[in-house]
């Protein structure tokens, strides 16, 4: 490897270093090794139940679940499927395939029926290690070229095509284990599929240097004596990031399955993180709606990156007292957009480029649109294998994202003067109405603000002449009950007439994804219900209002 370019004083962000990595600095055997010899009884992983391991522990147990993985016939360049909610054993088997070159394959713990089928077949994976409880959705779907099942937990008694053993057939001697070839920076870590909202989930092939890019930006400032806390599901792209970037800091992870607004400030208190790997969804919402505390300040988070900015992010970080910076990033792409830590930019603003990446915003031409216009955001790097490199067994797709040499993020935004990129909407969530683009995000935003809505979706329903309508779907505080003629009173001074919304329905909960995201499509798909209230049919109509 080449020696290391010395970094400059204006780097940005300043705890980041974009430059190609020396193997040891992000293979996970190479840094499970060193951190082993360096400081083996240090804690490494926290988790639930007053569980946790030191280094030497996790460097012991990866390497028998590795000569474990051999014995079944696992090398080098094997997909492993692994299907587990955040528990010790996931750790266990993403370091473990990864110990000896395979690829980690984690598996949502939602999926189900065709999707589930759908990404076993396309993996091309041969074992899967999974829960117990999961196993039974595997009968009666197509298993691809799966020829074992490994239950993590007592097998369960059924029966199915392939056979299922437990995880003592994981377990081989740890003095007996070694890759069957040299690990690189640019090979294959992982395959992440992303949620599959809007049609069949793609698997996105992530190398070593991409785990290590998603990690060291989203929490790359820990110091060595902090603890990451984990609570997204570890089959996403931003809970990985966390525990790999720990890692490469030789920090410390705290992991629950799972978020909770009631047990959340608990949680990192007694697992004492300092650092989260992100407040993402709908997160924000639900613990600014909290009743203040006299405890509300008592914790020990330092500092979290958040998405979006908004005022309930700035009046969050001010009542429990931590640093929250913000971004823009995909489980293709490590946060080519990231801002300064503490910024009160809000309207979408996710920072600048930073180190070592170019950000255009384009129309459908690839050409760039006049500074302000919205288009789409491209991105490339200035270093090889920094991002993903395509998605797996999807040629197709692969091509139409990295058209003309550039990755397309399919998200609309704009620039301004001083290279500050805002989003809008992803192109396929935005509504366009009376001859208007409307932001559903915007929307979202606005609505929100309403005291007793908890959370909220924008769409569009289709119109006369090609063009929609708006529709929230609204989601209260517990016990409240929201007049939406009231709600629309609220929204109508607050944004342009076209904005309004004409149709709200009410739902107890909003569907989401495993990550917390909201899935627009099924939303979509359902249109509008028999529940649907509309306010035009009540005869509240809004018009543009002329000027003199």
């Amino acid at each position: 490897m080449s020696t290391r370019k010395r970094r400059t004083s204006d780097s940005f962000p300043e705890w980041y270093n974009p430059e190609f990595p020396n193997p040891e600095e992000c293979v996970i055997g190479s840094l499970l090794d060193l951190c082993r010899d360096k400081h083996p009884r240090k804690v490494f992983a926290r988790f639930e139940g007053d569980v946790q391991w030191t280094y030497e522990d996790v460097w012991f147990k990866v390497r028998r679940w590795a000569a474990g993985l051999q014995n079944i016939g696992i090398s080098a360049d094997d997909t492993v499927l692994v299907w587990l909610p955040n528990r010790p054993e996931i750790i266990n088997a993403w370091f473990s395939i990864n110990y000896i070159g395979a690829i980690y394959v984690p598996v949502n713990t939602a999926y189900r029926g065709d999707v589930l089928s759908h990404v076993i077949e396309n993996s091309g994976a041969r074992l899967l290690i999974a829960h117990h409880d999961l196993i039974s959705r595997l009968t009666d779907i197509d298993l691809g070229q799966l020829e074992l099942v490994i239950s993590v937990g007592k097998p369960p008694e059924i029966s199915l095509s392939i056979p299922i053993k437990d995880t003592g057939n994981l377990e081989g001697d740890s003095e007996k284990v070694s890759p069957s070839k040299e690990i690189m920076p640019w090979d294959t870590a992982a395959i992440i599929y992303t949620s599959g909202t809007t049609g069949p989930s793609k698997g996105v092939k992530c190398s070593y240097f991409h785990f290590y890019n998603v990690g060291t930006l989203a929490v790359g400032f820990i110091d060595p004596s902090e603890r990451c806390f984990i609570n997204m599901p570890l089959f996403h792209i931003g809970a990985a990031g966390g525990v790999f970037g720990s890692l490469v800091r030789h920090a410390s992870i705290g992991i629950v399955d799972g978020f909770s607004t009631t047990e959340f400030w608990n949680q990192l208190r007694e697992l004492d993180c300092a650092v989260m790997c992100g407040m993402v969804g709908s997160v924000v919402a639900f613990l600014s709606k909290r009743p203040p505390s006299d405890e509300d300040k008592n914790n020990p988070l330092r500092r979290v990156v958040v998405a979006p900015v908004n005022s309930q992010v700035i009046a969050l970080a001010k009542r429990h007292d931590f640093e929250y910076f913000t971004g823009f990033g995909m489980t293709e792409a490590p946060m080519p957009l990231i801002s300064e830590v503490g910024t009160i930019l809000q309207g979408g603003y996710c920072g600048r480029p930073r180190d070592g990446i170019e950000c255009r915003v384009v129309d459908e031409n690839d050409i760039e649109v006049p500074q302000g216009n919205v288009g789409e955001l491209i991105i490339r790097s200035d270093y090889a294998w920094s991002m993903n490199h395509g998605y797996v067994n999807n040629a197709q797709a692969t091509v139409e994202a990295w058209k003309n040499g550039w990755f397309h993020t399919g998200d609309a935004f704009t620039c301004d003067k001083e290279n500050r990129f805002f989003f809008v909407d992803r192109l396929k969530d935005a509504i366009r109405r009376r001859g208007e683009n409307i932001s559903s995000h915007e929307v979202e935003m606005e609505v929100l603000q309403f005291p007793d809505v908890l959370d909220v979706a924008a769409i569009p329903i289709p119109a006369e002449e090609d063009e929609d309508e708006v529709m929230i779907v609204v989601q209260s505080k517990l016990d409240q009950t929201i007049d939406p003629v009231v709600l629309i009173e609220f929204l109508i001074p607050r944004m342009a007439h076209f904005m309004v919304p004409r149709y709200i329905r009410f739902m107890d909960e909003l569907p989401k994804t495993p990550t917390n995201k909201v899935q627009k499509k099924l939303l979509r798909d359902e249109g509008l219900t028999e529940d649907t209230w509309d306010r035009e049919a009540l005869g509240i109509v809004l018009k543009r209002v002329r000027l003199d």
